[in-house]
């Protein structure tokens, strides 16, 4: 694949040490990438889960090295915590092998346009950890990953791209999408607030962006389903791409235009005519 070249690059829940973690995609994006600042919105370790149950592929760990050269050879890289990787957050202020840990960063792109960069998950409401749907959930979210390993095993041995299936199911759910634009209003309103033109955030797993009452939402999506990226250009506008066999450009929003991602971009559209109508609308921004 030809190199992305970027001003900055966001990326979250990657879960490595879980079965579910695109590390091999994930692996394939950072060697063909060139930036000056990486940001790892949280989640990209999995400690909850491997503190369950242990288990790590190699890709995993290469993963780790690759970001770890990156940081070697002279790329800025923040890494803020999320819930399952909160353990770090007792290494804030510290850095470690070049890596900057810290809870939250301002990040100030290259049209002057400001954005808080947080995991996220200070956003869930109060009532979720103490609600016994919060179980349903997780058993559910397990299910649709099992699914989607399988169902992308067999495209594989089909030479098929790969389907992000649970994006067809989230995006099919009248809850699970209400639950998700609550859940960008308060990330919204909260970057309004502080006086910010944008935040950038993870730990849903759904990626977007989306302009609510002026404020730019840009989540960076996942490596465990969609497979997504947020990435910076060098006059400041922001896109939110997904990496596998065929890369496709999902939403872009520069300062004079915004192309909102729409609902299940994926699930509803071949990635190649997805791609081939972006980068037709792109020139435009």
């Amino acid at each position: 694949m030809a190199i992305l070249r970027c001003r900055s690059v966001f990326i979250s829940d990657v879960h490595l040490g879980t079965p579910d973690c695109k590390a091999a995609y994930l692996l394939d994006f950072l060697r063909n990438l060139q930036c000056q600042k990486l940001y790892l919105v949280g989640d990209i370790i999995d400690l909850e889960s491997l503190s369950r149950r242990r288990w790590w592929h190699q890709d995993h760990g290469t993963v780790i090295a690759e970001v770890l050269d990156m940081a070697r050879r002279g790329i800025e890289v923040t890494y803020i915590p999320g819930n399952h990787d909160a353990a770090l957050r007792g290494l804030v202020g510290q850095s470690i092998c070049g890596v900057r840990i810290e809870l939250d960063a301002i990040h100030v792109g290259a049209d002057g346009r400001r954005y808080r960069v947080s995991h996220g998950d200070e956003y869930d409401p109060e009532q979720i950890g103490r609600s016994w749907m919060l179980h349903i959930g997780e058993a559910m979210h397990r299910f649709i990953c099992w699914g989607n390993r399988r169902v992308n095993a067999w495209r594989r041995r089909m030479a098929l791209p790969y389907l992000p299936l649970s994006i067809i199911v989230k995006s099919h759910i009248g809850k699970a999408l209400a639950y998700i634009r609550a859940y960008e209003e308060r990330v919204a309103a909260d970057a309004r607030e502080r006086g910010m033109d944008g935040h950038i955030c993870g730990h849903i797993h759904y990626g977007q962006v989306r302009t609510i009452d002026g404020v730019l939402y840009l989540n960076d999506g996942d490596w465990v389903e969609h497979c997504t990226a947020l990435v910076e250009d060098e006059i400041g506008a922001m896109e939110l791409i997904h990496w596998s066999e065929q890369p496709t450009a999902l939403g872009r929003a520069s300062r004079e235009l915004v192309l909102p991602s729409p609902t299940a971009a994926l699930a509803l559209a071949p990635l190649a005519r997805r791609k081939r109508d972006l980068d037709e609308l792109r020139p435009a921004a």
